[in-house]
């Protein structure tokens, strides 16, 4: 049955330093939530807290309407898979997936039909009887994820398990854990990655950590189209944030006036204005920004621009140039007004009705960010 995950002002501190604090966070039943943010910010403790690994110093963990807070790991009736996969090496696939049935102390009957069922799923039916050493980076980590469905979980718990893996075999993965997905609509997924790429395909929402804290949290889309902060902005795809000041009917950069939409920002006031670099064009036209070019970056069907225009660094995302500028060319770019968001600490961008930016999340624009 759905169950879903709420946490109530959960804080965990080791040593005197808190490592998360007072986060406030539900995971509907079904939904994929993605813990996105760089090391260190927190993501990975507040999976731990779910699973148990970790005790709370304050807050309270529920599973369902279930209070999980004090209970040992085994009794929450979780999933788990962590990046460096956990394979008893001894054991051959179909002993491993039916690790945590045995521990729950399933009829032998029950066990082979879920082992069954879950390499089924997996796509890992035919390696039943080989080790893991037999075994590729992709396929063990399909067992893996085979183990922890075996059990029926209502809430899995997914801790950076593509990182181990090169970009082909991640990709492939990601497209086979969207399809698992769409095969579990009961299960809760709760996703910690530092990569905005994995976040952005996967989840129905994002949760935006950084320095122990929530920052931001919405649907893809949301996150990517009206970022609150500036620090949403430039992890939740690469962002131009362009220093301005407020002005009547736009802003003000170096000098340069832009047509953008201000909002209720009060007039004076200094800001940050958000640019995707791959809703900036070659040439002129509205808001146009002239510069010189300081390096060129071929991306295979894109080339990337870094301009420098009034001392600060402009990114322009280009449909392959035949003829890109070279190093020091003075070239013009632009935006449109509907393709920019302010960013204030006194303007915060509504989520229902954020400032347009197009349909399309540019691919070029979905590079991964180490955490």
């Amino acid at each position: 049955m759905s169950s879903g995950l709420r946490f109530d002002r959960v804080s965990v501190a080791y040593g005197g330093t808190t490592v998360l604090d007072s986060l406030d966070l539900t995971v509907e039943p079904g939904e994929v939530m993605a813990l996105l943010g760089p090391s260190g910010s927190g993501k990975t403790t507040a999976l731990r807290a779910v699973a148990g690994f970790v005790r709370p110093a304050a807050g309270r963990v529920f599973i369902g309407d279930r209070d999980v807070t004090g209970l040992p790991p085994h009794r929450r009736g979780i999933g788990m898979v962590v990046q460096q996969y956990a394979l008893f090496p001894h054991m051959r696939v179909e002993d491993n997936v039916a690790f945590g049935l045995k521990a729950q102390k399933a009829p032998k009957d029950e066990i082979r039909g879920r082992v069954a069922e879950a390499l089924e799923m997996t796509g890992m039916a035919a390696y039943a009887r080989r080790h893991p050493r037999e075994l590729s980076g992709g396929q063990q980590q399909r067992v893996a994820i085979a183990r922890a469905l075996a059990i029926r979980p209502g809430v899995l718990l997914l801790d950076e398990p593509l990182s181990a893996l090169d970009a082909r075999l991640r990709s492939g993965m990601l497209s086979e854990l969207a399809r698992l997905h769409r095969e579990l609509p009961h299960v809760s997924i709760l996703y910690v990655t530092h990569d905005q790429v994995e976040a952005l395909t996967l989840a129905d929402r994002i949760a935006v950590m950084d320095k122990a804290r929530l920052q931001d949290v919405g649907t893809p889309r949301e996150l990517y189209r009206a970022p609150r902060t500036e620090f949403t902005a430039s992890f939740v795809g690469n962002a131009n944030l362009l220093p301005v000041t407020v002005g009547s009917g736009g802003v003000d950069f170096s000098g340069t006036e832009l047509k953008v939409p201000t909002r209720d920002a009060a007039r004076g006031t200094t800001a940050t204005l958000c640019v995707r670099p791959h809703l900036v064009g070659l040439g002129a036209g509205p808001n146009a920004l002239t510069g010189s070019v300081i390096e060129v970056q071929w991306r295979g069907a894109t080339h990337r621009l870094y301009i420098e225009v009034a001392g600060h660094r402009v990114m322009a995302d280009l449909r392959e140039l035949r003829q890109p500028p070279a190093l020091g060319d003075e070239i013009t770019v632009h935006f449109g007004p509907e393709d920019a968001v302010l960013l204030s600490a006194g303007v915060t961008p509504e989520r229902s009705a954020p400032v347009a930016v197009r349909e399309t999340v540019g691919a070029a624009d979905q590079g991964s960010r180490d955490g």
